[in-house]
């Protein structure tokens, strides 16, 4: 075969698989937060970051965007995305001589049209080595940051629509992906639907050192009231900062169950930290409250009948 004819059937070959990859349907695009309305250092309106993004959706071949205004009936599934910018900073590496333009961007997802409504998150990093110095050279990279971090969240809104809408044994299989990203995406939605296979990746997930990705795991167990992660939990309290003790102690009161009730009791009775002490006391008495054990007996002698 020629080989001009082989790369012609390769790039019809292309085309043909994209054709066929699902298009998510987009009622909504929208921005948030004040470094969106107002910066001086992108010079860009709010408008054109919102241009930028549809645009870059739009390329990207795996989003209908439906107008706005639209007459007719709403189009069953269809996505609201909420973009975010939490930073656009210039920062310097160690060893290098040059700085490095850096945009993060956070993309909300949610579809309120199927039950349980679905609501995600996805993130994206830009970094952009500023060449020169000078306003101009800045802001060039600043804008080029804020493309690729927008290419990145679009990227991943498509991952996470996609499996949104697979049965849980195709997420079972997508969890063996060498793509961490589709295996992360598969695990949420199973844990949203509480899919029991998804406990133990969770409970594994609390080793992370991300502590970002240890808090989701944490509220997709608490979610999912997955009481096989209690023992971890309470591991994973040792030696960690008071703040975030709390947080794992109300965690464990929500899942509930016999150990979780007997941790709290402890905790509540003697823990060195009074502000984990009340956070436990006040954990057990919302237990309590929701399975309606509030005996004399199991309250403590120190607790009266109210």
């Amino acid at each position: 075969m020629k080989p001009g004819l082989l790369i012609t059937l390769v790039a019809l070959m292309l085309g043909a698989c994209r054709s066929r990859e699902p298009r998510f349907p987009v009622e909504h695009v929208s921005l948030k937060g004040a470094t969106v309305v107002d910066n001086g250092l992108l010079g860009w309106a709010p408008s054109e970051v919102q241009e930028l993004f549809a645009g870059t959706l739009r390329d990207s071949h795996r989003f209908e965007l439906l107008e706005e205004g639209k007459k007719g009936k709403p189009v069953q599934g269809a996505w609201s995305l909420t973009l975010e910018l939490p930073f656009t900073r210039e920062s310097l590496r160690d060893g290098s001589t040059y700085s490095f333009a850096e945009v993060g961007a956070t993309l909300s997802l949610e579809r309120r049209d199927v039950e349980p409504p679905q609501r995600y998150q996805v993130v994206g990093l830009g970094e952009v080595r500023v060449e020169t110095k000078g306003a101009e050279a800045r802001r060039k990279a600043l804008r080029e940051a804020l493309r690729r971090a927008l290419t990145q969240v679009a990227e991943a809104a498509g991952l996470q629509m996609g499996a949104a809408d697979r049965e849980d044994a195709a997420l079972l299989q997508d969890l063996q992906s060498q793509d961490e990203r589709v295996r992360e995406f598969a695990l949420r939605v199973l844990a949203e639907r509480r899919n029991p296979a998804a406990a133990p990746l969770l409970i594994r997930q609390l080793q992370d050192e991300d502590p970002q990705q240890v808090r989701q795991a944490i509220g997709a167990l608490v979610e999912m009231k997955a009481r096989s992660a209690v023992p971890a939990l309470i591991e994973l309290v040792k030696d960690r900062e008071i703040g975030f003790v709390q947080e794992v102690v109300f965690a464990i009161g929500e899942l509930g169950g016999a150990e979780a009730e007997a941790y709290l009791f402890t905790v509540a009775q003697g823990h060195d930290q009074p502000d984990v002490q009340a956070a436990a006391k006040q954990a057990l008495d919302t237990l309590y409250a929701s399975h309606k054990l509030a005996t004399p007996e199991a309250r403590g002698a120190d607790r009266a009948e109210h």
